[in-house]
């Protein structure tokens, strides 16, 4: 199993049936930077390729699931490279990691609490269950930054899983929505109390790592076929090129 991680923790239970990867950098809310990102795609290909593994369960240390993607690295990157170059990458590797979590045979589940903002919520919408504290508060802020929703190719999903109507209510007025509306919005799967969150997400993971695996392989095989059917109708093939292009807009001196 790989650790030797900088902004992740990796723990496997059970035998190694269930690994939690534990999103890890709780001084800034588990904000999603280059690093984080380049560690997960590594994790999650490593996981994909390893039979043993059946279900991964993707939590944040600290007291958020994770604050958004980091902002704070987009100045340097630009600084270093006005064509915006490198701040596109950074946007193709998340789509990456997206795309990867959503398409993934075992089985993922999103241990979800405290703040679930922007890129955070878009980890968690690729993932196959989630389950949330009933303190959880989730934000769609994009449009509040100025800034597209473009993050990961994140958009197509959530209008999948959560519908067009809702959807468009929180990206226009990026108003925050707590975990009951969450629920309501097919974005969660389950609400249970804070301290109950462990037990819950425990029962699940044990429950479908028990199930055949071949059964539970050929099923995520099906489900992906149908989730990368629709994320192709929506579309969202020049989101990095948009993102990059919105963020220096606003990173850049005017003049």
């Amino acid at each position: 199993m790989l650790k030797d991680f900088k902004t992740l923790q990796v723990t496997d239970t059970n035998k190694g049936a269930i690994v939690e990867v534990q999103l890890n950098r709780p001084e800034t809310g588990n904000s999603v930077d280059g690093q984080m990102l380049s560690e997960l795609l590594v994790l999650l290909r490593h996981l994909e390729d390893d039979p043993t593994v059946r279900v991964m369960v993707l939590s944040g240390a600290g007291d958020h699931f994770c604050q958004g993607g980091d902002r704070s690295e987009f100045p340097e990157l630009l600084e270093r490279d006005p064509s915006g170059s490198e701040l596109t990458a950074l946007g193709y590797t998340a789509q990456r990691v997206c795309s990867t979590l959503a398409q993934m045979k075992l089985v993922t589940i999103a241990r979800l609490h405290g703040d679930v903002i922007g890129a955070g919520l878009g980890l968690a919408i690729f993932c196959d269950l989630r389950i949330g504290a009933d303190t959880a508060r989730f934000r769609m802020p994009e449009v509040g930054l100025g800034v597209p929703p473009a993050w990961g190719g994140v958009l197509p999903r959530l209008l999948e899983e959560a519908g067009q109507s809702r959807v468009r209510r929180f990206l226009l007025t990026a108003d925050a929505f707590d975990a009951e509306m969450a629920e309501r919005m097919s974005i969660l799967d389950k609400v249970v109390p804070a301290s109950e969150l462990d037990a819950a997400v425990t029962h699940w993971a044990k429950k479908i790592a028990r199930r055949d695996p071949t059964a539970m392989r050929i099923t995520k095989t099906m489900l992906n076929a149908r989730a990368g059917a629709s994320q192709l109708a929506v579309g969202s093939y020049f989101d990095e090129e948009l993102l990059t292009a919105s963020i220096a807009r606003r990173v850049l001196p005017r003049g």
